[in-house]
């Protein structure tokens, strides 16, 4: 064993990784860096399909978040089942992740709604912005920022925990 900690692995999970899942990990890199938390975090994202692998991010969505000031990075794929054990926490869009990703192995305690991160949210889904208006996209935006905060807390609290227990 070499000694170097493991990274805290974080997953965003939506249905085919193009559009809210791409979104949220790309919001929480920069609000991860902005807090001095990514040398110890890995950030991904993933569909629980894949049918859009390989493919960048939709374009209403690289639209929206370029116009609220982040980057657009991305190459969607589909969730591996190896990655069950490999990740410390599973953010789900919409319940229906939440089900799928249980359904595949993810540990309970480790798969979470983004949404509940919100103390102001009125649902706890990020609805999915694909077959409507780029209204929706923008939308999709301010739900996954009004998350942040929440979800970074929660990240810096199981960091703590990690030390702690080293």
């Amino acid at each position: 064993m070499s000694g170097a900690r493991e990274p805290y692995r974080i997953i965003f999970i939506c249905t085919g990784n193009i559009c809210r899942s791409p979104a949220a990990e790309n919001i929480f890199r920069m609000r991860a860096r902005d807090a001095g938390l990514l040398p110890d975090i890995a950030i991904d994202s993933a569909g629980t399909g894949d049918w859009h692998e390989g493919e960048d991010p939709d374009r209403r969505s690289v639209q929206a978040l370029r116009e609220a000031g982040y980057p657009a990075d991305g190459t969607a794929r589909g969730l591996r089942s190896g990655e069950f054990l490999h990740h410390d926490l599973f953010v789900c869009m919409d319940r229906s992740h939440v089900r799928e990703v249980l359904a595949r192995g993810a540990p309970e305690e480790r798969v979470v709604l983004l949404r509940e991160f919100d103390a102001a949210r009125s649902h706890d889904e990020v609805p999915d912005p694909y077959y409507g208006g780029v209204e929706g996209f923008g939308e999709m935006i301010r739900m996954l920022e009004s998350a942040m905060d929440g979800l970074l807390a929660r990240v810096r609290g199981d960091l703590a925990g990690r030390r702690g227990g080293a």
